[in-house]
């Protein structure tokens, strides 16, 4: 006896799909110009939907991430400079009062100190554990997917709202980093390119230009304060407490550290970047577990985006 295949999707889920594809490609182009990446993008979020079930969860869970990186892509069509005063001079001057090295020939920044005594080692971590940045909390949030799907979506939406502070705060407060101080001074030049600063040494000792290709595609380099790399860990942290996963939680101690030591080392944050980038991290936290836990708009929205994953 013959039985009839369910058809495994609605024409009107199709349909939807296929205009949001449309819409970000088109809108994409007009903002930021067609990349091959937005083309990646549109064949692997349809090809996880469409695959099978899980993956269709997977993707539906991780849209939270693909939000954030198109939004963030979009930035390069609207700089944070042109919005508002740039601030160069009074962040280093701040900087040299507060966290200020005596030397011989005066005080000095941490990132003017480093520039002068780093070493092959330092080099070599400081590069190592850049690269953690955003790697780490993905494959975290993917192993929380397959382990603890609440603690999965607590730890997306926080990753989604410190982006979201961080991101308004480039605008109110655009900020140069201390690279830029040490390449043009306090002069502002408008569409200056990304720099990897410290970050070079450690493409000349690995004979691979890793850094060079990925600051090339940054949105804005005066959008240093807060230091969002000094963010990501500490979400991975929080949650891996969380989720009292022990010896993981030690190690995302060990690259919260690196990553917070790295950005000064490699002048590419100044300590009251990185102080922020904290502050930043501990603010989205709060706001995303106290509406998960109260009755409200964000707590609905929780469990309904919840059951669509589970």
């Amino acid at each position: 006896m013959l039985r009839s295949v369910p058809v495994p999707f609605a024409p009107r889920t199709v349909i939807i799909t296929t205009l949001i594809a449309a819409v970000y490609l088109l809108l994409s182009v007009w903002l930021v110009g067609f990349k091959t990446d937005q083309l990646v993008l549109i064949a692997l979020f349809n090809g996880l939907y469409y695959a099978s079930g899980i993956t269709r969860k997977f993707i539906t869970g991780f849209s939270i991430f693909i939000v954030y990186w198109i939004i963030f892509d979009y930035m390069k069509a609207f700089p944070n400079y042109t919005f508002g005063h740039v601030h160069i001079g009074e962040l280093y001057n701040t900087e040299k009062h507060l966290f200020g090295i005596t030397t011989a020939t005066g005080t000095i920044t941490p990132n003017e100190f480093f520039r002068q005594h780093h070493t092959i080692a330092g080099d070599l971590l400081s590069g190592l554990f850049y690269l953690c940045w955003v790697p780490v909390p993905l494959l975290f949030a993917s192993y929380l997917f397959f382990r603890n799907r609440p603690l999965f979506l607590r730890f997306a939406l926080a990753f989604f709202v410190v982006n979201m502070i961080g991101f308004v705060m480039y605008y109110i407060y655009p900020a140069a980093p201390p690279w830029y101080v040490q390449e043009h001074q306090f002069k502002f030049i408008a569409s200056t390119p990304g720099n990897t600063a410290g970050l070079n040494r450690f493409d000349e000792l690995v004979g691979v230009p890793v850094f060079r290709s990925l600051y090339a595609k940054g949105s804005n380099v005066f959008a240093a304060m807060p230091s969002l790399h000094s963010s990501y860990p500490v979400i991975v942290l929080f949650y891996g407490l969380k989720g009292r996963y022990r010896f993981a939680s030690i190690v995302f101690a060990v690259i919260m550290a690196g990553i917070w030591c790295s950005a000064v080392y490699t002048s590419h944050h100044y300590v009251l970047d990185v102080l922020a980038g904290i502050c930043c991290a501990a603010a989205g936290i709060f706001l995303v577990e106290r509406g998960v836990h109260r009755p409200g708009w964000f707590s609905r929205f929780f469990d309904s985006y919840l059951h669509k994953i589970i």
